[in-house]
């Protein structure tokens, strides 16, 4: 995969990305995913935020990954909850402890990768767009290691994520959401769980902030593999949706 290279500009030079990683007993892929954060060239500069879900065998301590991280990763900093709240609720703490201007959420395991990054920040760098969504659709009909019932659920979600709020999007589930921080911190979000998505989708709509779509790479893992996300949470999804659109002011 090419790495997308940038002239470094004045107008960059006013940038800081904040990269937000939310996870649970994901200790195995932490290490390489910071590993690959940091092979990718940013046109800005950077930080790694990464919030510990309260993990069961906590993700500062497993193999000595703190002490490894602190000589090796001076970028990264790591805090935890004290209690289990969900994706959703480490998103926003994430974003309070950012001091990036720009902010991605980057999942913790290895089904998203860093090196598309710097093609999703273009739009923002560039001054055309203030929030841009990293569509695992856009190019390919079917990405790569997805389950139908997982297909199924994605365009669906997003489909009726369009109709209820007057979008054309073709991946509103999809992890790679790069926002203005101005633009996030202003929204009223309060999910915990996996309705991160729905939630910040809707909120984005109904302010009439447009959302741009970037091709990004996708290798989904299973089950088996620490996927979290289940059957209930595209109910949860889908109610959340509508609870938004006609029940919310």
């Amino acid at each position: 995969m090419s790495i997308v290279k940038f002239r470094r500009s004045r107008r960059a030079d006013n940038f800081k990305l904040s990269i937000i990683v939310a996870t649970y007993n994901e200790q195995k892929t932490i290490p390489e995913l910071i590993a690959y954060i940091e092979q990718v060239q940013y046109p800005i500069d950077y930080e790694i935020i990464i919030v510990d879900d309260a993990s069961v065998k906590k993700t500062q301590e497993q193999d000595g990954w703190s002490a490894k991280n602190n000589d090796v990763s001076p970028r990264a900093k790591i805090f935890k909850n004290e209690i289990n709240r969900g994706k959703g609720f480490s998103i926003r703490e994430g974003i309070k402890k950012a001091q990036g201007n720009i902010l991605v959420v980057q999942d913790a395991d290895d089904e998203y990768n860093p090196h598309d990054i710097p093609e999703l920040l273009r739009p923002i760098l560039e001054g055309k767009s203030e929030v841009v969504y990293g569509s695992r659709f856009l190019n390919c009909f079917w990405p790569q290691g997805m389950t139908l019932p997982c297909w199924l659920a994605n365009k669906s979600l997003t489909k009726l994520t369009n109709v209820l709020f007057g979008l054309h999007l073709t991946d509103m589930e999809t992890c790679y959401k790069v926002f203005r921080r101005e633009v996030i911190q202003d929204l009223p979000l309060k999910a915990n769980r996996f309705t991160f998505e729905p939630e910040v989708t809707a909120l984005l709509a109904k302010k009439g902030i447009s959302i741009q779509e970037l091709p990004i790479s996708y290798h989904a893992r299973t089950k088996k593999e620490g996927k979290k996300i289940r059957p209930k949470d595209f109910f949860f999804a889908l109610g959340f949706l509508v609870w938004e659109k006609f029940l919310v002011k």
